[in-house]
């Protein structure tokens, strides 16, 4: 029995890379379709192989998973943040960061398109870039004209990890792949023309070694467009919440109208932005709003 790591999936296969850095190309067992289970690029699985055929015998228990890219055992997710073109949008990067946590994935937070910026802009970016880097989360904001400096930085975090990016449309994330290496550019532009020919295309995610790093080469993330959790956790996932609560009146303080209220405290006085106050509360109200969800997988006919 050998131990290794899915890195492809492709029509029923897994491409398996060992330890020693080889890869084999295994098939799941039927056992797995019947419980329900499903291997994931990014899984440690146990397998047997023989003759360049192989079969997945157990799949080790997974750190965290994420839907779409379905992927496993990411280290880091990193958020390519546009500051313009378009323009800087917090409510959107605070879904990101909040989805990432409920996810258990840790966040990386990539400012693009500095260059584009005033001299008064950048300084607004600037102290954003430290609000962020406040309550905990790892940001890299590239000076103008220096952006290599920026992608060094970055190469340096992602060393020795297992990354996803993601972002919105325009925000940058092809650049950045295509400068961390030609193959993750050209896998991009790909997926790019294949997804504006055919709404309905499918996409294989596949991890590739870049130096010492695996990065997921799909940019696409869209596992933040709902989110699966009570909106009575949703404090959970603003680690500047979590830290002033313990002050609140109310246990449970949601911290929406109740008396008392640590958290609305700290955001009068500045120890919390106002807009991730903002984005807590439109977050808050959208999960109210949304409709349950019912896993229909398992359906009984």
């Amino acid at each position: 029995m050998k131990t290794g790591r899915i890195i492809r999936s492709l029509s029923g296969y897994y491409d398996i890379q060992t330890a020693e850095g080889t890869i084999e190309r295994t098939r799941a067992r039927g056992e797995f379709r019947k419980s329900g289970q499903k291997p994931l690029v990014g899984d440690f699985v146990d397998f047997e192989s023989e003759n360049d055929e192989g079969l997945i015998w157990r799949i080790h228990d997974r750190e965290n998973v994420l839907v779409r890219p379905p992927v496993a055992n990411i280290d880091v997710a990193v958020i390519v943040t546009a500051l313009k073109e378009p323009n800087f949008a917090p409510n959107l990067l605070d879904r990101q960061l909040v989805a990432l946590a409920a996810a258990n994935v840790t966040p990386m937070i990539y400012f693009s398109k500095a260059d584009l910026l005033s001299d008064a802009e950048y300084s607004q970016a600037t102290t954003v870039a430290k609000q962020y880097r406040a309550i905990g989360y790892q940001v890299i904001l590239p000076q103008i004209d220096q952006a290599d400096s920026a992608f060094a930085e970055l190469q340096e975090a992602l060393a020795g990890q297992v990354s996803v990016f993601m972002g919105q449309t325009g925000a940058g994330k092809s650049t950045l792949l295509n400068h961390l290496s030609p193959e993750l550019g050209l896998e991009t532009g790909a997926v790019s023309k294949a997804l504006s020919r055919g709404k309905h295309t499918t996409r294989q995610v596949t991890l590739i070694q870049v130096a010492d790093a695996l990065i997921a080469d799909t940019p696409g993330f869209s596992s933040y467009e709902v989110f699966d959790f009570p909106a009575e956790t949703l404090a959970d996932y603003f680690p500047e919440f979590v830290s002033h609560r313990q002050a609140c009146r109310f246990r449970g303080c949601l911290h929406l109208n109740e008396p008392g209220c640590a958290v609305k405290a700290a955001v009068s006085l500045g120890a919390i932005a106002e807009s991730r106050y903002n984005s807590y509360k439109a977050f808050y109200d959208l999960i109210k709003a949304q409709k349950p969800r019912y896993n229909t997988d398992n359906r009984n006919f």
